[in-house]
């Protein structure tokens, strides 16, 4: 049975589901911010901000939805006019280029991005009726923070949501969310670790044959592209041009993400239009699906992978490259102990700087070293700046930390394996499993995508083959507005915004 892809409809398609909602939000003192609100949060009525002042970052507070944004600063509770970022030296990353870092652990109730993408394949869903939370389940498939997320959003909404995630994945995320969800059987484990998301599709196809069961597929999810093309492309021009205030002469010449669920990734897109940057997509070396059709396992937790998740703008996607969790992981370790730190200090590198590593997970960490790689194969210098996210910070990862020093050093971690981490992993970044995507690489990409997304999940050859089109990627845009409206119309329903 092929189905219209999910999470585009402009249009309420059940109204007695809708007025359900409107009544649980209402009952639930509910508001719900608006795409363009998150994108700017100066947009978000003064009687919000003053009331978010006596709420904490992590409360189950339905006010929280109104943090869900790049602008909180680093206590979580106050807004910043520029989003939290770092600009990394030529002192850690050997490259005269600007590295800036947006820093995603400034989010609210799961100190990661994913929040955002979770409010922005829920919002639209349930304000054109076609999510009850009066009696469905939100399912969150996921490899960790996007499922966090869906929980967290789900809980503020006073509605039941799943989390579906690999067993193999950190510790602390099954500890977060064994404080959140409702039932201790709404952790969905499933086998395997970061590059085993079939299993979770088809733990999903088996929970969708409940039809109270609403799957909320990040990958395919077109509410995912939307709000970070919006929300997080307008954060990351807000923050290069508060570098370009600086130094006049900065240009922006590279976007860096993991693609992951191709939600963050969508912002690429969004400064390409602006800036004419190219957009770089990592992945696993262990797992080099797009770079070599490639397949394996691999630790940069919350990259996914083994397939092309639907909502990629692969046509538009201008780098493939790879990273290797062997660096990711003995990074973390340098980033987070004492010795690491000390050893970086001694080498120049800025306080301020090193205080700013425990912000880097390891996917994070990923990114970074793209955005090196980056540098490098273009030869960028002083006056050009790649930039990329921090989708989440170390302290999701101390448990893989524990881990990796047993793994990679068992004798113990001293000064001199801090300087061999680093003398390998960021002095010794290569331009190697590096490259440039012309019209017949990014097509073999957009092909791949055929064999998940047409003969396991549905979709039919006609809407799959509509993605290659920039029209299609333009259009999809129109939905924001009417997005808006439509919550707009809800909150006056509710009449909490007014209550306030």
């Amino acid at each position: 049975m092929h189905t219209k892809l999910p999470g585009r409809e402009t249009h309420v398609v059940d109204n007695e589901v809708l007025e359900r909602a409107v009544g649980r939000l209402r009952q639930a003192r509910v508001a719900l911010p608006t795409f363009g609100q998150l994108a700017s949060p100066d947009l978000v009525p003064p009687r919000v901000r003053e009331a978010l002042a006596r709420v904490g970052a992590d409360d189950p507070d339905p006010l929280n939805l109104f943090r869900v944004h790049w602008y909180n600063a680093a206590n979580r509770v106050d807004r910043v006019d520029v989003p939290d970022h770092v600009v990394l030296p030529r002192e850690l990353t050997g490259v005269d280029a600007r590295i800036v870092v947006a820093l995603g652990d400034r989010f609210p109730l799961i100190g990661a991005h994913k929040v955002l993408a979770a409010y922005g394949c829920l919002a639209p869903r349930l304000v054109s009726g076609q999510f009850d939370p009066t009696r469905q389940r939100a399912v969150w498939p996921s490899t960790g923070n996007y499922c966090r997320g869906g929980v967290a959003i789900s809980k503020l909404l006073e509605c039941r949501g799943v989390a579906v995630l690999p067993e193999g994945m950190s510790r602390e995320r099954f500890d977060w969310l064994a404080q959140w969800v409702v039932d201790a059987d709404d952790i969905v484990r499933t086998p395997g670790s970061e590059s085993n998301v079939k299993e979770i599709y088809d733990k999903c196809k088996e929970l969708s044959a409940d039809a109270d069961n609403v799957i909320l597929n990040q990958f395919s999810e077109f509410g995912n592209y939307l709000v970070h093309f919006l929300a997080t492309g307008a954060a990351l021009e807000r923050v290069f041009e508060s570098l370009l205030e600086q130094e006049p002469g900065l240009e922006l010449r590279a976007f860096v993400s993991a693609t992951g669920s191709a939600g963050t990734i969508a912002a690429g897109d969004y400064l390409k239009e602006r800036f004419g940057s190219v957009i770089v997509a990592c992945e696993a070396l262990e797992c080099p699906t797009m770079l070599y059709a490639g397949f394996g396992e691999h630790n940069i937790q919350g990259i996914g992978d083994k397939h092309i998740p639907l909502i990629h703008n692969v046509l538009n996607t201008d780098v493939a490259l790879a990273v290797s969790d062997r660096a990711t992981d003995r990074l973390g370790v340098l980033f987070g102990t004492d010795v690491g730190r000390s050893y970086l200090s001694r080498r120049g590198v800025p306080h301020d700087v090193l205080d700013q590593l425990p912000s880097l997970g390891l996917s994070s960490i990923c990114n970074v070293l793209g955005a090196v790689k980056t540098a490098k194969y273009y030869g960028l210098g002083p006056d050009d700046a790649v930039v990329t996210v921090a989708t989440d910070g170390a302290v999701l990862y101390d448990s893989e930390r524990e881990l990796a020093l047993a793994r990679y050093f068992p004798d113990g971690f001293d000064e001199l394996a801090a300087a061999e981490v680093f003398g390998e992993h960021l002095l010794g970044t290569a331009t190697d499993h590096f490259q440039e995507l012309g019209r017949v690489e990014r097509e073999r990409i957009f092909n791949l995508g055929y064999y998940t997304w047409v003969e396991q999940q549905d979709v039919s050859v006609e809407e799959f083959d509509a993605r290659r089109s920039p029209a299609f990627w333009a259009g999809l845009r129109e939905a924001v507005g009417v997005w808006d409206e439509l919550i707009d119309d809800v909150n006056a329903r509710t009449g909490v915004l007014e209550a306030l």
